[in-house]
């Protein structure tokens, strides 16, 4: 993958995040420290034989990022999550019975897919023209756009980037957040951004008083602010993109040469997607129903 987004000279504490634009190419030993054996090497003819072998091995490894609502080990230590839980119907209408996560950091899961790790990416994560130089992705299962943490009552009136440059807002974003690249846009200077981990510490340093405004995606600003008495969520908006509107989607990942499988999740996604199946599938974890897509790969790789 490419080198990390370039964070300037703003404040940045590390950390992993699903929504990374240019996400580095981290080192793979932690997988083999965490006791994650390499998978069989598929055929690259003919789209692979990867769903055959999977089929036989009755399991498929799953490359998840730890990261709430997406994909994560919860406290029982059991693995849930939008993606792995859309996995087990998927791969299960494809004849695979068993799911098995492979933990891992983000910038780690396009490598590590790619390097036999695990057999697919199972994180939520959002398809761009970088990426579909690397994997190929099925259809997106959710989109998303973004939103705020503002103070009670939004006194600073922010609704968009324009309006936090306008009205020079201390802005914060989380660690490799695809909503850096879109403030920048906006005309805001990176290096004064302040970079947090997550979403949590993202209310904290609103609720603080240490910037004004965090930005996230619309679901887990939404989902962060619920038990918060001080700050609240904006109305979700879709940032510009080269002066034009963007809407985020977010897929399983798989390597380029398992065309075969890429296609047949994809039929069982439209399925899912045509009977009401996937929204019942996602809504526990936080996703509504304007969250539901019919945006396709092709689209979002620019092609």
């Amino acid at each position: 993958m490419a080198p990390p987004l370039a964070l300037g000279k703003g404040t940045h504490i590390p950390g992993p995040s699903r929504r990374s634009l240019l996400a580095g190419v981290a080192a793979l030993g932690a997988l083999g420290a965490a006791g994650c054996s390499r998978v069989a090497t598929a055929s690259t003819a003919n789209g692979g034989d990867l769903l055959d072998r999977l089929r036989a091995a009755g399991v498929v490894r799953l490359g998840i990022a730890g990261e709430i609502p997406f994909g994560y080990i919860d406290k029982n230590g059991d693995l849930t999550g939008e993606a792995p839980e859309l996995a087990r119907v998927v791969f299960k209408r494809l004849g695979v019975d068993r799911v098995q996560p492979v933990p891992t950091e983000f910038g780690s899961l396009i490598p590590g897919l790619n390097s036999q790790q695990f057999d697919v990416v199972a994180a939520g994560m959002y398809v761009n023209p970088e990426r579909c130089q690397q994997v190929i992705f099925a259809d997106p299962d959710y989109q998303m756009l973004d939103s705020f943490i503002v103070r009670k009552g939004n006194p600073k009136g922010l609704h968009d980037y324009k309006d936090v440059v306008e009205k020079k807002a201390r802005f914060a974003t989380g660690t490799g957040y695809a909503e850096i690249q879109y403030a920048v846009e906006a005309g805001y200077k990176e290096s004064d951004i302040l970079i947090v981990p997550d979403q949590v510490a993202g209310l904290n340093a609103v609720e603080a008083g240490r910037v004004d405004v965090f930005a996230g995606t619309a679901l887990t600003t939404r989902e962060v602010v619920k038990k918060s008495g001080k700050a609240e969520a904006t109305k979700p908006f879709a940032p510009l993109v080269k002066g034009k509107p963007h809407v985020d989607g977010g897929a399983f990942a798989f390597r380029p040469t398992e065309t075969k499988l890429r296609d047949a999740f994809n039929v069982e996604l439209r399925k899912l997607k045509k009977t009401g199946e996937l929204f019942r599938i996602l809504q526990p974890f936080g996703f509504t129903r304007a969250e539901m897509t019919d945006l396709t790969a092709k689209e979002l790789c620019g092609g």
